[in-house]
């Protein structure tokens, strides 16, 4: 039997928050929609850990949505923002912490000659769009069905992440003449992106997740991304892959390191930044020498390139470049996955669980998940169960059956024993077949 759960010291947080923040919460996936009940109030994180305020303490299975990496309050990471600290928060000006990031960042990902730092993923792709309509003089984009790529006004067009959690794929305020600019195709549908470029010969990029993870996770299937590669190539548009949660997580090159695929575009985040806000693109010389002030396309952030955030991403990278923790998160996270898949065959829940790396996601369907349509399809219910299954098991996974599991290196075999026992005592109890949320 699971310990002794208690939320009320969250609920009477959510009460007061709710006076005084948007819906109590400050990004929308945090209120909880998608899997009922009061949001939990976390205190502080160590390690494989998170504690919240009433005491309980879980297993993370989110890592602040996928940049904790190497688990919660990793001792050099601590260290080097320390020693940062004290010489100041943030300057607006250069300062040499950003080159040494840079140059990191540009060993891993050779589709970049040049890196320009923002401070948020979403800053990153609203700022690579740009470019790319500059640089083609073109202004369609393309995206695709629940992939997510920040909350800006063209992009809010069959988004994942929050949006799908919330039911609103596209957003008021936004002009119908942004999102008509907009092309939102099916994920891992070739023919769909080929009859746009039919139609359409003012399409200046696509733009993609190339693993999704704003769905659940979805990974590509065979051919999708080697297909936008020679297509936009074809047809004189840009391929921009979004990596802001792949990038770092899934090989130390990113999805594109995994694939094989060189886009001519790519915007980063979470990892970089070793849990503090930050965000970049980059891509060909060519491209980047468009950007102000060597080129036209303006963009500027007087946080961008802060030397906190900066000191973070070192801190993690350097951890990183051997290889070393990639190689124990795919034994990790394939141990995890084993045992899941097992405790579904044995109980004949109708789930199936996803995974690239050491990203994943359990989907409560009868079926594989190739896109949003597949997605939607799945029972949110049988997951807002299992949510709360889990958490009074002591492991905390996305409240939304759409986003991803990230798994750390701060994990040893003995927690991930604990993870997989927690799933399939949470996998045998009865909600499963009723659809009702089994809610703390």
């Amino acid at each position: 039997m699971p310990k002794p759960f208690k939320t009320d010291q969250s609920k009477k947080q959510f009460q007061v928050a709710r006076k005084h923040l948007v819906g109590g919460v400050n990004s929308p996936v945090r209120a909880f929609k998608g899997v009922g009940g009061t949001p939990i109030f976390f205190a502080r994180g160590k390690g494989p850990y998170l504690i919240d305020v009433d005491g309980n303490r879980y297993l993370d299975l989110v890592g602040s949505w996928g940049p904790l990496i190497l688990g919660h309050a990793d001792t050099a990471v601590l260290n080097l923002v320390r020693r940062t600290l004290r010489k100041g928060l943030t300057f607006g000006a250069p300062s040499p912490l950003e080159t040494q990031l840079a140059i990191l960042v540009k060993k891993a990902f050779h589709s970049m000659d040049k890196v320009r730092f923002v401070s948020s993923g979403t800053e990153a792709v609203l700022s690579v769009l740009r470019l790319a309509r500059a640089a083609t003089q073109k202004k369609r984009i393309i995206k695709f069905d629940g992939c997510y790529h920040g909350h800006g006004d063209s992009l809010l067009v069959a988004a994942g992440s929050g949006a799908a959690t919330l039911g609103l794929p596209d957003s008021p305020g936004v002009p119908e003449e942004f999102a008509s600019l907009t092309l939102s195709l099916p994920y891992n549908d070739l023919a769909s992106v080929e009859a746009a470029f039919s139609k359409y010969n003012d399409i200046a990029a696509v733009i993609v997740e190339p693993v999704a993870g704003n769905m659940g996770l979805v990974p590509p299937k065979p051919g999708f991304l080697e297909g936008l590669r020679k297509m936009t190539s074809q047809n004189n548009a840009l391929l921009i892959l979004d990596e802001v949660m792949t990038g770092f997580r899934v090989a130390y090159g990113g999805a594109q390191e995994l694939y094989g695929i060189k886009p001519d575009l790519t915007t980063l985040g979470k990892i970089i930044g070793g849990g503090m806000p930050v965000g970049a693109y980059g891509g060909r010389d060519e491209l980047m020498a468009q950007v102000a002030p060597e080129g036209l396309v303006y963009q500027a952030g007087t946080l961008s390139g802060n030397p906190v955030a900066m000191a973070a991403g070192i801190a993690t990278l350097k951890q990183l470049a051997d290889g070393a923790l990639y190689r124990r998160l795919e034994e990790s996270a394939a141990f995890v996955e084993g045992g899941i898949k097992r405790t579904i065959q044995k109980t004949g829940v109708a789930a199936v669980f996803q995974r690239v790396g050491s990203m994943a996601t359990l989907f409560f369907c009868h079926h594989s998940v190739e896109n949003y349509a597949q997605a939607k399809d799945c029972d949110r219910q049988n997951y807002a169960s299992f949510f709360w299954a889990m958490a009074r098991r002591g492991v905390y996974i996305p409240p939304s059956q759409f986003e991803a599991w990230f798994f750390s290196g701060a994990l040893t075999k003995e927690h991930l024993k604990k993870i997989v026992k927690a799933t399939e005592e949470s996998l045998q109890e009865t909600p499963f077949n009723s659809g009702g949320v089994a809610n703390a």
